[in-house]
């Protein structure tokens, strides 16, 4: 089952937004056994969007489309579309009946440009978006399928989960594949490489490992495909075992698609402990990252963002005679802020950061890319120095991840 994909828009190649559609699609579609072979960009022109239409299904079997569906002059998809296919448009009363539903809530009149939204090429069947108000297309000539999608990530997902998947699952036949991911954080992906070379080196033709870097994390996916489904679970399962095994295992963090701050909350819920995070460098950035996972206020009670010297004497109580001998980026100063929070806000544990982001304000002793970071519990306080880029958002990212990680480590105690 091969795959084209094709995302339409000017924003995407003036690089005004970044196209998440085309990463997301892929992971989709690996879960049915579907190998992505090409994807294109193209600009909101009828005619590049007709070719890359051609190019596509001359070398793929499905071809996937994202954008250029909405109400306004610069969405061509559906005409461009209707061209391919050598077709004219017909009326679609479902559609209108559905978007006469979603304006009455919203007290709003469906205005003509919307309405433009009911006409489809008369070879498409339309997909229902139940997230929005521009529908999907599938188009089937000649053993080729091609859907057309809208370019809201939200939209797009909602519709190639609930219809483009399923059909494609049932009109293609595709070999039984089956994926195991382990999260790692604290070791980059060439220490990892090293660690599993002779195990990839000796995986059978039908595994692959894949390396997926992100910041301070790399997840490991091992892929088994094969005709025989037992043999793939069978496979998969030891070999995901032996790669276990020969990783240091303060360096597993859990699996599939468990993140930090997911893991810590569950560390946290099962010792019954509660955090709080003080925070120069990073800004908030960390306490961001623990409150994106859902339920997290049972465990995260707040943070204080000290970002001036006068709110980490005054809040979190760090003395003036510290922050003038060592300074506010210094060791003494991210433990002071660990007890000043756990004080403050009254939690079993804290993390603490402070540093200098850049991309300016460091000196010959404390570079750009200094930062401290602490982590204590009251009774033990542990400190890492990180010395990092000059790249500001990058420095503040890794000291929130590398923030979490030492969290874990430390309510494992490890």
């Amino acid at each position: 089952m091969n795959v084209h994909i094709i995302t339409i828009g000017d924003e995407l190649l003036i690089g005004q937004i970044i196209d998440t559609n085309s990463a997301k699609m892929a992971q989709m579609l690996l879960e049915i056994g579907a190998k992505v072979t090409g994807r294109t960009a193209v600009g909101d022109v009828h005619d590049d969007i007709v070719n890359a239409l051609r190019m596509a299904t001359s070398q793929a079997d499905i071809v996937l489309v994202t954008g250029g569906l909405g109400p306004t002059k610069d969405d061509v998809t559906k005409k461009a579309l209707a061209d391919f296919y050598g077709t004219g448009f017909v009326f679609h009363q479902p559609t209108l009946d559905r978007l006469n539903q979603i304006y009455e809530r919203l007290g709003k009149p469906v205005t003509e440009a919307v309405r433009t939204q009911c006409f489809m090429p008369q070879n498409a069947t339309v997909l229902t978006n139940k997230m929005g108000s521009a529908p999907g297309m599938w188009f089937e000539e000649n053993g080729k399928v091609v859907a057309s999608m809208p370019g809201v990530p939200f939209e797009m997902e909602y519709l190639m989960q609930h219809e483009v998947l399923p059909q494609l699952h049932a009109r293609f036949n595709s070999m039984p594949t089956a994926h195991r991911t382990l999260f790692t954080a604290g070791e980059g992906e060439s220490t990892l490489a090293e660690c599993l070379k002779d195990f990839e080196e000796n995986l059978p033709p039908q595994a692959k490992l894949a390396y997926l870097p992100a910041i301070a994390r790399v997840r490991l996916r091992l892929t088994v495909s094969d005709a025989d489904p037992v043999f793939v679970e069978r496979t998969l399962n030891e070999k995901f075992r032996e790669m276990e095994g020969l990783l240091p295992p303060d360096v597993i963090a859990g699996q599939g698609d468990d993140s930090l701050e997911s893991v810590i909350g569950r560390i946290l819920k099962e010792q019954n402990r509660t955090l709080s995070t003080a925070e120069s460098c990073t800004g908030g950035y960390l306490a961001h990252l623990i409150t994106t996972v859902p339920g997290s206020s049972a465990y995260f009670l707040g943070s204080v963002v000290s970002y001036a010297n006068s709110v980490k004497m005054n809040q979190l109580g760090v003395q003036e005679a510290t922050l003038r001998e060592h300074g506010a980026v210094s060791e003494q100063t991210v433990q002071e802020m660990v007890a000043g929070a756990i004080r403050l806000l009254g939690t079993d544990v804290a993390v603490a950061t402070s540093g200098i982001a850049g991309p300016d304000g460091g000196t010959p002793e404390k570079p750009v890319g200094t930062v401290w970071i602490a982590v204590g519990d009251g009774q033990r306080t542990v400190t890492r120095k990180l010395q990092l880029s000059k790249n500001r958002l990058v420095n503040i990212q890794y000291s929130a991840y590398y923030a979490l990680n030492l969290l874990r480590l430390f309510l494992l105690g490890k």
